[in-house]
């Protein structure tokens, strides 16, 4: 009997953002079929909430509107499709399933940009592109805070936990000796 190679510890990390991509382009090809050049839902017929201090604290300062407020649901439910079918959950995969969701909306959003022929990435800035109110080294934001929080879950998410406790044990009984 031969033994099988597994993988390299990259393959399934890099495999899935590899699908958070293409799910990405998909869904930002529908949204440009749906919004057209008017962005954030700005032209849709849906209820909006334009000024509440939870948006700024959780919504990036943008209006809330219905029709994101399904798409944000739905894609919530269909990145937890998995755990139903196969019948597992752990806290290890919802720290992986929130952190590519995450990752996920940052991707599209941008190729919503790219791909719309009403913006391209010479209209990706400030001045054109008013529903992202704050911005940061030319990039929106929300971009550099959930790259950043998405990183964390997911390395969390792959991470041998007894690892991470061990190092944090050593840290702390030898200060920064390593």
């Amino acid at each position: 009997m031969t033994a099988t190679k597994q993988p390299s510890r990259y393959v399934w990390p890099a495999l899935l953002l590899v699908w958070i991509t293409l799910t990405a382009i998909f869904f930002a090809e529908v949204e440009i079929q749906i919004e057209g050049p008017a962005g954030w839902a700005a032209s849709l017929p849906t209820w909006r909430i334009e000024h509440h201090r939870l948006l700024d604290i959780f919504w990036g300062g943008r209006p809330l509107t219905g029709y994101h407020a399904w798409a944000f649901s739905f894609m919530f439910l269909v990145f937890h499709l998995g755990v139903f079918i196969t019948q597992k959950w752990s806290w290890r995969i919802e720290t992986r399933i929130i952190a590519s969701l995450m990752l996920f909306w940052i991707i599209e959003d941008f190729l919503w940009f790219i791909f719309n022929p009403a913006f391209g990435i010479s209209n990706f800035s400030p001045d054109k592109v008013s529903w992202h109110t704050h911005w940061f080294l030319g990039i929106p934001a929300d971009y550099w805070n959930f790259t950043i929080v998405s990183a964390i879950l997911m390395w969390l998410s792959y991470a041998k936990l007894e690892h991470i406790i061990n190092r944090l044990k050593h840290y702390w009984r030898n200060g920064r000796k390593d």
